[in-house]
């Protein structure tokens, strides 16, 4: 059942660096299919909020990838593709389809509330999302900026994570966030799991429009007034847009809202990933004791071995007594690593943007 008013808000940015080689900033992880669905992320994040809010979808993305977005999500209309001129990370992002729907309330007397979620995660369990995301609009529309908190699985210190606090009254499941930590250490984050209190932060935020940008307008002034200055003159967006700050939702918005008792969460016990690195993606895939082929298997041959294979460039590919390794073989570039150093591919990345190598990246 659709949310009255509801409208999702789909981030499609960033390079996804640490899937180098198969994800780089002109195709970066969310054009890709990384699940071995036949479906990229981006169109499994449009088919999972379709019960939600049916055609009201808009997509923020950068202006080199609009076209490959709309390829991909050919129902959606042209206006309903904001595109980036530049990229200024996700506050800016979420906040130019939080100005657009601010005014389209005003406009049409409309009691609109949003839904920002990432075009690069991997959600299972769609229908416990769906109502996590229902049950957080609800609490939205009485004034919460509301995250949905995702159930730590381990202690890991690749995710922010949120201190759950007390129940909200008749708040349907919601609760009060207490704080906000970024990246903690393992031992603080064990701790953190031991304790029950905390969730993963995957940056799903719910909210009325007016409400993000009013939190955002306590912090940054001029971040606000600018964002709903292109809102009413659209064709101002290359003028203003460089004078956004690169700043994420996170610490612009969710940190000080939280620290003033105004940030919600939902529990979100449904399975998510959001595919960072080869790890990652070697753990989505299943089966950890083998290798585990992203694309054509007839193309890899392995004896007494195990990890993550993506044969992308055509050659075969062949693994002997190697484990946990990974292998990423496209035309123009070859990447082998092991999955305990994925978190490392970065730095590869980085190393050729300095050697000048941006037709790589």
């Amino acid at each position: 059942m659709h949310i009255d008013g509801f409208w999702a808000v789909v981030p499609a940015g960033g390079a996804g660096t640490r899937l180098w080689p198969l994800s780089r900033s002109g195709s970066p992880k969310f054009l890709h299919d990384l699940t071995g669905r036949g479906r990229t992320l981006l169109e499994q994040t449009r088919e999972r909020l379709a019960p939600l809010a049916e055609d009201r979808v808009l997509v923020v993305t950068g202006e080199r990838h609009r076209a490959a977005v709309r390829a991909q999500l050919p129902d959606l209309s042209a206006e309903a593709v904001l595109a980036e001129p530049s990229p200024r990370d996700s506050m800016a992002a979420i906040g130019l389809a939080a100005a657009h729907l601010e005014r389209q309330a005003r406009e049409h007397d409309q009691d609109l509330v949003l839904g920002s979620f990432a075009a690069d995660h991997v959600i299972t369990e769609p229908d416990i999302f769906q109502d996590a995301v229902r049950r957080a609009a609800a609490a939205a529309r009485e004034g919460w900026l509301v995250t949905i908190g995702i159930e730590p699985t381990f202690p890991s210190p690749a995710f922010g994570y949120l201190q759950q606090g007390e129940p909200l009254p008749g708040g349907a499941g919601a609760h009060r966030v207490r704080q906000f930590v970024e990246k903690p250490s393992v031992p603080v984050a064990e701790e953190y799991v031991a304790s029950g209190e905390y969730r993963w932060n995957a940056g799903m935020f719910v909210a009325r429009p007016q409400v993000l940008l009013d939190l955002l307008a306590e912090q940054d002034p001029d971040f606000a007034a600018t964002l709903r200055a292109i809102a009413a003159e659209p064709d101002r967006l290359g003028e203003l847009w460089p004078r956004l700050p690169r700043i994420a939702i996170d610490h612009a918005v969710a940190e000080p809202a939280a620290a003033a008792g105004r940030v919600a969460t939902v529990p979100g016990d449904f399975g998510w990933e959001d595919v960072g690195d080869f790890d990652a993606l070697g753990s989505l895939l299943g089966d950890q004791d083998r290798v585990q082929v992203l694309g054509d298997g007839d193309a890899v041959l392995a004896r007494d071995a195990s990890g993550v294979v993506v044969p992308a460039s055509g050659r075969t590919i062949a693994l002997i007594g190697l484990d946990d390794v990974v292998v990423v073989d496209t035309p123009d570039a070859l990447l082998v690593t092991t999955r305990e150093r994925a978190q490392d591919v970065k730095q590869v990345v980085a190393a050729l943007k300095e050697r000048g190598r941006d037709d790589l990246t």
